[in-house]
């Protein structure tokens, strides 16, 4: 047999073996979309539970390589096809005084997490985590920072509990954001800053700007786009942080020097900015990130059992709700501010 017949046939026992736990992370992950549409709950945190309460499917057996190959390579790929959405156009259109109100709350808030991690009793792996969801993109950065943090026996839980939480925080913002923004007095532009700066996940920040008006709902998603851009940038200097200073992790393998998902990420973005990329494509890129990412949180689901993520604990959610709570603050007082 030649070496070209034997790599062919490798690839083909591969394929075999990952496809049936690959379909069924996206039969979940089509029934969580089906769902969302039908009854307006957004569909990462479907995904999620829908995994969750199917768990059994990622013990040990013929699903089970399929389901963490989705949880983890599928990730990655979904990550990486982010970067379309990027361009220097969008930061453009804001102006340079929100645009650095939105990196500044961005950075302040991962540093707030990291410090009040300590009062909280955690370390800086869980503080990291839920500090840089909730500053960048909500789930989405959630799976991109636990892709490069060194793994241990309760990454998994930290990362279930991560998404569950600012899904649900963001869930809860989008409500209640909107009438801040009537509280407070913004403009249509600054309640769209404030929206867009502090909401977790796009879909939400989406459905709040609308909610207002089409001017808000226009700035508030450019915004979030923005605070999306940030993810590559946090996501390598974390890395390099990590390899330099943590200890080894429980599996001997530290973060690569620069993950293949950010150099992905960095690429898509820099053509979609060179206006390389038709629109058309940039459309297919971003649907099919959407669906990777929701085919791989529903396979982390069931490789997942709720009893763990439960034991993360009171003061876990005391931590996520006051990162959430700093960034909020922080952006509504610049925008009053900034005017």
């Amino acid at each position: 047999m030649s070496e070209a017949t034997a790599s062919i046939a490798n690839l083909r026992g591969q394929a075999q073996r990952l496809a049936p736990g690959i379909a069924v992370s996206v039969l979940v992950a089509i029934t969580a979309q089906f769902l969302a549409e039908h009854y307006a709950t957004p569909a990462m945190l479907l995904a999620l539970l829908l995994g969750i309460a199917v768990n059994f499917l990622g013990e040990e057996g013929a699903n089970a390589p399929g389901i963490a190959f989705s949880a983890r390579s599928l990730l990655r790929l979904g990550v990486a096809l982010l970067g379309v959405r990027i361009s220097v156009d969008l930061m453009a259109d804001l102006g340079a005084e929100l645009i650095g109100l939105v990196i500044a709350g961005v950075l302040c808030t991962i540093l707030f997490g990291l410090a009040i991690g300590k009062v909280f009793g955690h370390k800086w792996r869980f503080s990291l985590l839920t500090a840089g969801s909730v500053a960048i993109c909500g789930a989405s950065a959630a799976m991109a920072i636990s892709a490069i943090l060194p793994k241990d026996e309760r990454s998994e839980e930290r990362l279930i509990f991560t998404v569950l939480g600012v899904t649900v925080l963001s869930t809860i913002a989008m409500i209640a954001y909107p009438i801040l923004v009537e509280t407070f007095g913004l403009d249509e532009r600054q309640g769209g800053v404030f929206l867009g700066g502090t909401i977790h996940d796009v879909a939400q920040v989406v459905g709040a700007g609308f909610s207002i008006s089409e001017t808000t709902g226009d700035t508030a998603t450019l915004v979030k786009l923005i605070r999306v851009s940030m993810l590559a940038p946090v996501v390598l200097v974390a890395s390099l942080l990590i390899r330099r200073f943590a200890d080894a992790p429980i599996d001997g393998k530290r973060p690569p020097l620069l993950p293949g998902f950010v150099i992905g990420f960095l690429v898509l973005a820099a053509l979609n900015s060179l206006h390389l990329i038709p629109a058309s494509a940039v459309l297919f890129l971003s649907q099919a990130s959407r669906w990777l990412l929701l085919t791989a949180i529903a396979a982390v689901g069931m490789k997942t059992h709720l009893k763990e993520v439960l034991s993360v604990g009171r003061l876990a959610i005391a931590q996520i709700v006051a990162e959430t709570l700093f960034i909020a603050v922080f952006i509504l007082a610049g925008v009053k501010l900034i005017g």
